[in-house]
C-alpha cells in the first residue's frame, strides 16, 4: 500500500450528524476488536508509511432498498490505529454509486476510503449483511497457493475499478459461497463477507489459520 493510499478517492457528499446507537454497532464492533487484536486491522509504522489499514461495515434496513441506496454503517477513515472504536467512529452511508465514483454519507466521521467496495458488494446482494476489509501479508501472499479468488492486479484500492473487479468476482456462485477474496492490486488487502459479522469473521480467521498451517514450523 503506497503513501497515496488510505485516503478518500471518491466524490463524497458528507453531512455531519449524530452517531448511531451503540446497540446497532455492538456485534460489528466486537468483531472489529478481534480483527485489531490479530493484526488484520490496525496501524504499523513499518507498513504502508504508517497509515491505518482495514475497515468493517454492516448493512442496515431497509433491506429491500434499491441497489445503490442500501444503507450501511462503516468504520471511519483512518480509524485503523484505534484499538477500541465507539459510535463516534462509524459513518452511515446512504447512497453509494461505484460507477459514478460517488458516496453520500453522514455521521460524526467521514467513511472509510474503501466505502465504494463495500457499497458495490451490498448493491449486488440484498442478503449480504457484513463486509470486512483487512490486511494480512501472509494470507495475501499465499492467496494463489491457497486457491483464493483475486481481483485484477490493475484495479487500485478505493476506485470504481476495484469496486467493479470485486463485483465481477462476486458474480461467481463459488466466490459468493466462499465468502472471501484477495485484492491483487491492493497490497495485503482481502475482503470477507457474509450474512452477519460472525459469518464473515469466521471465514476470515479460518483462512488465516490455513495460511499459518501451510507455513510449516
Amino acid at each position: 500500500m503506497s503513501q497515496q493510499e488510505g485516503v478518500i478517492k471518491f466524490d463524497l457528499e458528507f453531512t455531519p450528524a449524530p452517531p448511531l446507537p451503540m446497540a446497532e454497532l455492538a456485534e460489528l464492533n466486537g468483531w472489529r476488536r478481534i480483527l485489531f487484536q490479530v493484526g488484520l486491522v490496525g496501524c504499523d509504522p513499518k507498513r504502508y508509511a504508517g497509515l491505518g489499514f482495514g475497515n468493517v461495515s454492516l448493512r442496515l434496513p431497509p433491506f429491500a432498498a434499491p441497489p445503490q441506496q442500501r444503507p450501511f454503517t462503516i468504520s471511519g477513515t483512518q480509524t485503523g490505529p484505534l484499538a477500541l472504536l465507539g459510535p463516534e467512529h462509524y459513518a452511515l452511508v446512504r447512497n453509494c454509486d461505484a460507477q459514478a465514483n460517488r458516496v453520500v454519507a453522514q455521521g460524526p466521521i467521514r467513511p472509510s476510503s474503501e466505502a465504494l467496495t463495500h457499497g458495490a458488494l451490498y448493491a449486488l446482494d440484498p442478503e449480504l449483511r457484513c463486509v470486512l476489509h483487512v490486511h494480512s501479508p501472509l494470507l495475501w501472499q499465499r492467496a494463489a497457493a491457497l486457491g483464493l479468488p483475486a481481483t485484477d492486479p490493475a484495479a487500485a484500492y478505493g476506485t470504481p475499478a476495484m469496486a467493479t473487479a470485486v463485483a465481477s468476482l462476486y458474480a461467481d456462485p463459488a466466490v459468493r459461497a466462499g465468502g472471501i477474496l484477495a485484492m491483487a492490486g491492493h497490497e495485503d488487502g482481502l475482503v470477507a463477507f457474509g450474512a452477519d459479522p460472525a459469518v464473515a469473521g469466521t471465514v476470515l480467521l479460518t483462512w488465516l489459520a490455513r495460511a499459518y498451517g501451510a507455513t510449516g514450523p
